[in-house]
């Protein structure tokens, strides 16, 4: 799949065996009644594979939603809602399941803080440290944000990403870390958060993820004064 050059980052690499496993199910999704036994026998010794795929979406719903059963339940409703037979690709098939997590995560956000996603007035919208909507702006990449995610500053990094206003975080997580586009970003609030969200549009995105990027150059700037 080429590089589409308005997401942040090229596309990620694929968890050894995600091939295999969309040659699987599209050899599953072939018009024929399947017994369990069947199903079961076309992912033998995929488990690693499986609990790699369910990790990494807990891992994404966590930082939309917060830890806990919600995020395991919007795990279980992206698995079943994901539009995986119809992916040509391990790539889209990571991608449909990355939207249908951020669809159920939205929403889940709408019912329970009502308007925290409407879409920023132009008026509203601040001016920004960064003149750019790149990771680079803010001092970092895409591999030191990898490392961030999982590595030993892992909870610093949730703890500056939960202090975040909801629509902020919501932006920078679906650009930065699910490599949504920016008018994919806004598309996704506009259909999933309720008519207050409808207006949501590219450059509303990009003027709020950079608001993320200020804060996270700011983030840095005192963890890196305080070692």
């Amino acid at each position: 799949m080429a590089h589409d050059p308005s997401s942040l980052f090229p596309p990620q690499p694929l968890p050894e065996g995600a091939e295999a496993f969309s040659r699987q199910v599209h050899t599953l999704l072939d018009g024929q009644p399947k017994d369990e036994a069947s199903v079961n026998r076309a992912f033998e010794g995929m488990d690693a594979l499986f609990d790699r795929i369910a990790a990494s979406l807990y891992s994404l719903a966590s930082m939309l939603v917060g830890e806990g059963e919600e995020s395991v339940r919007l795990v279980e409703t992206a698995i079943a809602t994901a539009d995986i037979g119809s992916c040509s690709s391990p790539l889209e098939g990571r991608k449909s399941s990355r939207l249908a997590l951020a669809r159920a995560a939205i929403a889940a956000i709408e019912r329970r803080h009502p308007g925290s996603l409407t879409a920023p007035a132009s008026s509203a919208i601040r001016s920004s440290c960064m003149e750019d909507d790149d990771l680079e702006a803010a001092g970092t990449s895409a591999e030191e944000l990898e490392h961030m995610l999982a590595g030993p500053d892992r909870d610093l990094f949730r703890d500056w990403l939960a202090q975040l206003p909801t629509a902020v975080r919501t932006v920078f997580v679906l650009r930065a870390v699910a490599g949504f586009t920016a008018p994919e970003t806004a598309a996704l609030i506009a259909a999933s958060a309720g008519s207050t969200a409808a207006r949501w549009t590219r450059e509303s995105v990009r003027a709020v993820f950079r608001q993320g990027l200020c804060s996270l150059a700011s983030q840095l700037l005192h963890a890196s004064a305080a070692r």
